[in-house]
């Protein structure tokens, strides 16, 4: 698999070294250490949200699940690793298996393991964590009931989500969706080879478990009014995505065969669609386009087929395919066209080379001008493009590179819309719905969107803008003020929550009488970290900025961690010649130990891993392990400050940025 657009191939060795020759003396002390009354910095304990996390939209603590996989934080007692990993998974996005699959990982791309040699398989690893849950049945549970009811208007991804958040905090859903099933875009806009209808439903199911009320087959706009629901419940939330495509441009592009991406996919994940035309060109650039071309190549066309067969009028629901009649099927001439050069379309380049693999033609810097059309028929005979030149960095027509490509079906996925009937008053001019960013709905009280329907994105990005809306109406129905959302908004490990976890929360604080002496001399002066030598009521020298900073790479100890070549998934996906009915799932997940090995070439940037590299170099053995009854994750080590002379060994040989030099004499 080819680097992302933008980073260089994986390194084929260890390239990181932390001194360059020569570099035997400071080049300024002034730099190293901060004086004040004569005292040197000593170590502080410092929690910074990682890149990856950082990268997600759906905000999941990755480096916590991760560390869990590979064995550093352990799941309470009777509970095991995989459900452990998934509990802390979950937390921020409920699908998994799903999203270990099609999410295009943003993730890895920050991942800062790419400074060694390549990124950690997050996705793989989330794909073996969801799996492993849907083979052991696990569920989730409700929250204690709070006696609000929230409607639901869509039943895709952020609505799931949004849900799932909702039921967790002991509100009752209702949710509402103008499909048979639910799903949204994951169920009809991804292909089931990309993901399995099986894996899919399983976690949907999984979340409608949890008491959601479901009903299918209802309009809001239509069979219920908005308005009705507004009285109904105490809140409203709007996740109806953007199921409208958009039509190309440019002019003919409103003949029969021309037809949107998005009705292409839908047709054919429910079952209607099955055989194309014989020469089919997509316009697109993205996820979207790429799933198309790479269907029409699987479903190939049949020669035989009668006029009111033809794909655009299974399509837009008029007919049906003759089942029969499709079993000689032909392969299919897909071709797929972008105005962004082939290495700046938006797709997942693992997807691109997929489609390219199994008989795809991609062509990039063409722009559509027109749709050549059949005088007699009206149908488009072809589609008339010209090449762009990028040369100055913005797209310029070059003159005279005119050319018509032949096709019998022109597929345009240049991008999505809302379908807003009966629900008109809510459109903001661009076929989408308005929203503050905490998704309210401006001048609708109790009423809030999220999703595609006010900005088209990934699905990893309306699941985390369903959990927020989520946090949003749960403030609404307390009569809370929208508090400020973090610089980085994710699902943070917090230490508080671990030493309860462990029984080791700190004890209330009770001021005391003597002016002479401090409080913090009552809690902080134990052996251990937590502070349970003396007084118990403090969290000894941690500082979390994981809500405002991230850990960069060059924070961390690189030259700790050896070259590890990632591992992969096995790919099973078709050649060019086998691709035609081949509807099989294309990627095979990690076993156990695959998934274990691969969770520790995480680096746990921004929080230790317990590699004890801080006690064994510090040459005053003032860095100790905490006792094991006062230990847990993030409480590895602490510092006795009466033997530290601030000698930054430890900061320097921290593999994960978590030791910095901080602290003054005390």
């Amino acid at each position: 698999m080819s680097a992302p657009a933008g980073k260089p191939e994986a390194k084929s060795g260890h390239t990181f070294r932390k001194f360059k020759d020569g570099d035997h003396e400071w080049g300024s002390f002034q730099e190293q250490i901060f004086t004040a009354d004569e005292s040197d910095k000593c170590p502080t304990y410092v929690h910074k949200t990682p890149p990856c996390q950082a990268s997600c939209p759906s905000g999941e603590d990755i480096r916590g699940w991760l560390n869990i996989v590979r064995g550093v934080e352990k799941p309470p007692k009777g509970t095991t690793m995989q459900e452990y990993a998934f509990r802390r998974s979950t937390t921020g996005n409920p699908f998994p298996s799903m999203m270990g699959r099609v999410c295009p990982a943003p993730c890895q791309t920050g991942c800062n393991r790419n400074s060694v040699e390549d990124y950690v398989g997050i996705n793989a690893v989330e794909q073996y964590i969801g799996d492993y849950a849907l083979e052991q049945k696990f569920t989730f549970q409700a929250g204690p009931d709070s006696g609000k009811r929230v409607a639901i208007v869509g039943g895709g991804p952020a609505g799931l989500s949004a849900a799932y958040q909702l039921r967790r905090k002991g509100h009752a859903v209702t949710l509402f969706d103008d499909h048979a099933e639910l799903g949204g875009m994951a169920k009809y806009g991804v292909p089931g080879y990309r993901l399995p209808r099986t894996h899919l439903d399983g976690e949907i199911g999984r979340i409608t478990a949890m008491g959601v009320e479901v009903r299918l087959k209802t309009r809001i706009g239509d069979q219920v009014q908005l308005k009705d629901l507004e009285t109904d419940f105490d809140a409203v939330l709007l996740t109806i995505g953007c199921k409208a495509g958009r039509a190309l441009p440019v002019p003919g592009a409103d003949a029969p065969n021309c037809i949107s991406g998005v009705a292409f996919l839908e047709a054919f994940n429910q079952g209607r669609l099955k055989s194309v035309a014989g020469r089919v060109v997509v316009v697109g650039g993205g996820d979207t386009s790429v799933d198309v071309v790479s269907v029409a190549r699987r479903l190939g066309y049949a020669a035989e087929m009668k006029d009111t067969e033809r794909p655009e009028f299974v399509v837009m629901g008029h007919t049906a395919h003759d089942v029969s009649a499709m079993a000689a099927r032909k392969g299919a001439d897909a071709m797929l066209i972008s105005m962004q050069p082939v290495e700046q379309m938006n797709a997942a380049k693992h997807e691109i080379e997929d489609a390219q693999r199994e008989g795809v033609r991609i062509r990039g810097s063409l722009l559509p001008v027109k749709v050549i059309l059949d005088e007699k028929t009206g149908r488009a005979t072809a589609l008339r493009v010209i090449e762009l030149d990028y040369t100055s960095g913005k797209p310029v027509e070059k003159p005279g590179t005119e050319m018509d490509i032949e096709a019998d079906l022109i597929v345009s996925a240049i991008g999505q819309t809302g379908d807003l009937r009966g629900m008109e008053e809510l459109d903001n001019g661009k076929g989408l719905i308005a929203a503050d960013k905490f998704y309210q709905v401006p001048n609708r009280r109790g009423v809030f969107a999220c999703g595609d329907i006010i900005r088209p994105h990934l699905l990893t990005t309306v699941i985390g803008q369903g959990s927020v809306a989520a946090d949003s109406i749960d403030r609404y129905l307390s009569a809370k003020e929208m508090a400020k959302r973090p610089k980085i908004d994710v699902h943070h490990f917090n230490l508080l929550d671990k030493l309860r976890e462990v029984n080791l929360e700190p004890k209330p604080f009770m001021p005391v009488a003597e002016p002479d002496l401090r409080e913090i001399d009552r809690g902080v002066r134990g052996t251990a970290l937590s502070g349970k030598g003396v007084g118990g009521f403090a969290v000894h020298n941690f500082e979390d900025r994981g809500a405002a900073e991230i850990s960069q790479s060059s924070e961390l100890f690189l030259g700790h961690f050896p070259y590890q070549e990632r591992i992969k998934r096995t790919e099973i996906g078709p050649s060019a010649e086998e691709v035609l009915g081949h509807f099989a799932e294309r990627m095979v997940g990690l076993n156990d130990k695959q998934a274990v090995d691969e969770a520790k070439r995480c680096m746990s940037c921004g929080m230790c891993f317990e590699c004890d590299n801080c006690v064994i170099y510090c040459p005053q053995i003032a860095v100790k392990r905490t006792p094991k009854s006062e230990a847990t994750m993030g409480r590895y080590v602490y510092t006795d400050y009466d033997l530290c002379i601030g000698c930054h060994i430890c900061a320097d040989v921290c593999p994960t940025g978590y030791i910095k030099m901080g602290m003054g004499d005390h």
